[in-house]
Order: C-alpha cells, then sequence, then structure tokens
C-alpha cells in the first residue's frame, strides 16, 4: 500500500519528498543547538568543553554515527564549568524550552542544575570539573569567572529571572543553599597580606582553601581579572552583612592601589617575530592597566611561561604564552568609576 499525503507546496509518496512549489517550511518546534546539547550532555548531567581537544560547537549538524558515538560516550568524566561549560548549555536550553515548549530541552537543563549542585564542595566552592579531581581539575576555580558564572546562574534560578523561572521551583531551595555556601567559601579565600585583605587567587586547593597552581603559567597569586567578576558577585547581595561589605571594600582599595598608569598592552608590528607582529607594554599618557597576576607577598607584577617560572617583565616569556594569554587588562575599571560608587551610596 502506497501512503500519500500532502503539504502545501509538497508532494510525498512512498518517503520520497519532491518540492512542487515554494520551499518546505520547518514545522516541528526543534532546535538544532538544542538538540545537540542534548547529545553532548553527560549522563552525570553536567557537560565537556571540548572532545578529543576540539571546542565544541553547537551549531554544526551531527550525522547519526556521531550521536551514536556521543551517547555512547556520556559515562565520561569531563563535564565541567570551565570556559563556560554546562552554564551556558543550562541558559540555552531554558530559553529554547520557553520557544519551543519542547520538555526535553526543560529536563536537560534541570539535570545541568542537579549537577552543579552536586559539584559543589560542603565548603562552597566548585571545582573546574566534576568528578574528574584530577591535576588541578579539583581545585576550587575562580580561573576565567568559572564559579562566579555557576553562582550567577543559580542567583537566576531563585530570582526567577533570564529565562530561567522555567527551572522547578523544587529546586530553589537548593541554589539557595549554594549561594550562601559560595558567598562563605568567597569571604574565606580573599587573601589577607600583612593583616589586611587583598583580593582573590585564581584557583584554591580544596581542602586547605590555600592558592594554588593551575597551569604551569597559573601560578598562586592575586587576580587582577577574577577578583573583578567576585567583587562584582557580592555587590549583588541584597542586604550585604559587615562581612560581605568590608570585603567588597578592601577589594576596591586593592584595585586603586595596584593600578599601572601610563601604560597600555597592545600588539605592533614586529618583523623579528614569527607572525611579524608581538604584543608589548608601552607608554601612553592617562591610560591606566591591571596586570594579571601580581605576587602575592610584594604585590608586584609577575609573569609566567610554560616553564613555571616567574618573570618581572612580560618581554621575558617566550613569544607564543606573550601572544595568547591575558597578561594585562582594564578588567576593574568600569567597577571603580559606576559601579562601585553608586554600590557605596546605597549601601553606606
Amino acid at each position: 500500500m502506497i501512503k500519500r499525503f500532502s503539504l502545501p507546496g509538497m508532494i510525498v509518496k512512498a518517503g520520497c519528498v519532491m518540492l512542487a512549489l515554494g520551499t518546505l517550511q520547518q514545522t516541528s518546534a526543534q532546535d538544532m543547538q538544542a538538540d545537540n546539547m542534548l547529545v553532548y550532555q553527560r549522563a552525570i548531567g553536567g557537560w565537556p568543553k571540548h572532545i578529543n581537544e576540539v571546542k565544541i560547537d553547537y551549531t554544526k549538524p551531527l550525522f547519526e554515527e556521531q550521536k551514536l558515538d556521543l551517547r555512547a560516550d556520556s559515562l565520561k568524566k569531563d563535564a565541567t564549568i570551565d570556559n563556560g561549560a554546562t552554564v551556558k548549555e543550562i541558559r540555552y536550553l531554558a530559553s529554547a524550552f520557553k520557544k519551543h515548549n519542547n520538555p526535553a530541552y526543560l529536563a536537560a537543563a534541570e539535570k545541568g542544575v542537579r549537577y552543579l549542585l552536586k559539584a559543589q564542595y560542603p565548603i562552597g566552592g566548585w571545582p573546574q570539573f566534576y568528578p574528574d579531581s584530577s591535576l588541578y581539575r579539583g581545585e576550587i576555580t575562580f580561573n576565567d569567572n568559572a564559579m562566579i558564572n555557576v553562582l550567577e546562574l543559580m542567583l537566576d534560578v531563585k530570582g526567577g529571572k533570564n529565562d530561567l523561572e522555567v527551572i522547578s521551583r523544587t529546586l530553589v531551595p537548593g541554589c539557595t543553599a549554594a549561594i550562601e555556601k559560595g558567598i562563605s567559601c568567597i569571604l574565606l579565600t580573599q587573601v589577607k597580606v600583612n593583616g589586611k585583605l587583598t583580593v582573590w587567587c585564581a584557583q584554591y586547593d580544596q581542602k586547605t582553601l590555600q592558592p594554588a597552581t593551575a597551569r604551569k603559567y597559573e601560578l598562586p597569586s592575586l587576580s587582577g581579572s577574577e577578583s573583578v567578576a567576585i567583587t562584582r558577585f557580592l555587590m549583588k547581595v541584597e542586604k550585604p552583612s559587615a562581612a560581605i561589605k568590608t570585603a567588597v571594600k578592601s577589594a576596591v582599595e586593592w584595585f586603586n592601589a595596584s593600578k599601572i598608569e601610563g601604560y597600555k598592552f597592545v600588539s605592533v608590528p614586529d618583523p623579528a617575530e614569527p607572525n611579524g607582529r608581538d604584543r608589548k607594554l608601552i607608554a601612553e599618557p592617562g591610560a591606566v592597566l591591571w596586570a594579571r597576576f601580581y605576587d602575592l607577598d610584594t604585590n608586584e607584577p609577575f609573569f609566567c611561561g610554560r616553564d613555571g617560572i616567574k618573570k618581572k617583565r612580560v618581554s621575558e616569556i617566550e613569544y607564543e604564552r606573550r601572544n595568547g594569554y591575558a597578561w594585562y587588562g582594564n578588567w576593574p575599571q568600569q567597577l571603580l568609576e559606576q559601579e562601585y560608587p553608586s554600590w557605596l551610596k546605597k549601601n553606606a
């Protein structure tokens, strides 16, 4: 028996589609990126950031064979919060659910939230990877704002904001408790030098809460970058405690004391280098910068190549690292000039 049916502009016969007039319009409530996220999600609930060292690109179509392979690897322990992984998928899937009303999207997003709750240490911090704790993956990780991204997501679930109002309200108590523990961890890890609170390191030993080393060029330090997102998060706390106010004010004092004036870090032509360009620190009246890493004892900026040895000048490390990492930036500038004054008026 031959099955026949028709749609506007189409004739369908025995499974063969022939376009008669016009173009076939997508009628099913699907989102390719969201569908791909369902395939990549690990059984534990989180997502990896790359497969075989290749960054995941959800915009690329997946063949059925690829989908089968990915699902077969669902038990791998490579779920992470690094580079925005897991957090960005949860946010995207929640938004996709609102658009398409596909229950699979919401289920995956909620499973992702449960993963984040499970991954949090009792002390309140999050590891970069979970459950893989090898090398530096188990350290409490502020690096690249990993932990703060999670806390921001928890805040949105709690407050029902930014499309996360679709997440089951049964998860709100867990997120609320996770936020409180996270804040406690932030306050415990703010580095004190000579009895004075400063800012934060990019990662900490999960057992001792001491500043720790991640990759060889990421040594224990005071961070001019990650500390901004941490401070900004604390400033979002409604009715902040005295401890939170002190933490914010101390961080701002450090930012002001540690700025580098009269220089900018830019890419300039240099025929002697492999790509004909190099990144250099050059004089620029009125410019303001902060270094990525400051020495824990001296508060002097330092730089480090893949040999793991501290250098006082960025020009002293190898070309690849000098041009492949954010050694300087103006990360705290907007916080100091706009956000902190506003916060101070509200919380004086």
